[in-house]
């Protein structure tokens, strides 16, 4: 029988009583937003060794760059199937297994001694990757159920936190030793947090099917809502790295220097990491039609107000900006549960994020060409009127939600 959002369970009957949250569901929550970060914290600490890598290696930007599309593709193509692969094995295997092909990947990086190795590396850290999302962010949705909201935020959020201490961790190490000896201390990690997944994680127990009337609204619009939340979150995705890519840019035409312009990323980054975890309280508050057109909106009034007015009040809004940036987000993770067509939460989560993940892939490509053709600031401009182009689908959304308290 096909899944419907009614159908989430909890971990224990004290919990579907609506006592506070058990141990059990403490530990899935916090071993997921581990998982999560150490995995963020993988993928972007590619960033740090594509210098070190073209250092010792030769390599010129083009092959730089399909490293980093490697591991990309592979994580965001295998999102699926590792969705059906926990159906099999159940979550906490697939995860530790997941987790521990990702370290793994990381070893044979500082094995490898050509870009044929990297590459062979990289694709399997990728696919190890590939568990995480629709996994961990399924075993939370599973675990609290209705009440998943407020957790799937800190969840979210923690991925901000691992994007941020591995990168500067893999930075401070390579100063200290070989580079290689920098990727085995970090796969080791990588082989300790898939052991506590494995021998911690609790069993999470797959959804019973709910007999429902089959001309239940909800039951017969579940998809082309599931369909709308899916285009929200490609297109806030596509605002994000768009407006990432030439931010720089435009903080150079105002007269940045360059070291000033890692703060202002900073300043973004820190404002996101805040909005993502406040905004899925906010969401269950305002409910999630409310709070898409709130930071759709925000976004890009923030975009508009950054490129024209001076220096030092666009610096004062940067926080604000990646606080909108990234508030959406959180908010759609939150709602997949509730709009999920099909027969399990992973294998909708691993849908939704094969979409953002390609989305973050393709749009950065389409803006670059579409600024060689029209001009940054044009560019820039077209990201704000992509978020603005979100507010008919939020609206059409709020049919398809649950009643919003």
């Amino acid at each position: 029988m096909r899944f419907t959002p009614f159908s989430l369970p909890s971990v224990s009957q004290a919990d579907q009583a609506g006592q506070p949250a058990s141990p059990s569901r403490s530990r899935v929550l916090w071993l997921s937003c581990v998982a999560h970060a150490l995995h963020d914290g993988y993928t972007d600490m590619i960033y740090v060794l594509l210098p070190v890598w073209q250092a010792d290696f030769g390599l010129s930007y083009g092959a730089l760059a399909m490293l980093r599309g490697i591991y990309a593709g592979t994580m965001a193509s295998l999102q699926l199937p590792a969705g059906r692969l926990a159906n099999r094995l159940g979550s906490r295997a697939t995860l530790a297994l997941g987790t521990l092909l990702a370290a793994s990947g990381y070893a044979v990086a500082g094995m490898s001694g050509s870009l044929l190795g990297l590459c062979v590396a990289l694709a399997i850290s990728g696919s190890g990757s590939s568990t995480q999302h629709p996994i961990a962010s399924g075993a939370v949705s599973r675990t609290y159920g209705r009440n998943a909201r407020g957790p799937l935020s800190i969840y979210n959020f923690s991925g901000d936190l691992g994007k941020s201490a591995l990168p500067a961790a893999i930075s401070l190490l390579v100063t200290l030793m070989p580079w290689r000896h920098a990727l085995w201390m970090v796969s080791v990690l990588g082989c300790v947090v898939a052991a506590a997944i494995a021998l911690f994680l609790p069993s999470i127990p797959r959804s019973k099917p709910v007999t429902e009337e089959p001309s239940t609204p909800r039951s017969s619009t579940a998809g082309r809502g599931f369909s709308l939340l899916f285009m929200i979150g490609v297109l806030d995705t596509g605002v994000r790295v768009g407006l990432l890519t030439f931010l720089p840019f435009l903080l150079k035409a105002k007269g940045v220097s360059p070291p000033m312009v890692g703060t202002a990323l900073a300043l973004v980054f820190i404002g996101g990491a805040a909005g993502k975890f406040a905004c899925g309280w906010l969401g269950a508050r305002m409910g999630v039609t409310g709070t898409v057109l709130v930071t759709e909106g925000g976004t890009a009034a923030l975009i508009i107000a950054v490129m024209f007015c001076p220096l030092a009040l666009a610096m004062v809004l940067l926080p604000l900006l990646g606080m909108m940036l990234n508030g959406t987000s959180t908010v759609l993770y939150g709602t997949v549960p509730e709009l999920a067509p099909l027969e399990n939460t992973e294998r909708a989560f691993a849908l939704f994020y094969t979409g953002t993940i390609a989305s973050g892939a393709i749009s950065p490509v389409l803006y670059g060409f579409l600024g060689d053709r029209i001009g940054i600031h044009g560019a820039t401009f077209a990201t704000a009127l992509t978020a603005l182009a979100i507010f008919p689908l939020a609206v059409a959304l709020r049919s398809h939600l649950m009643p919003e308290r």
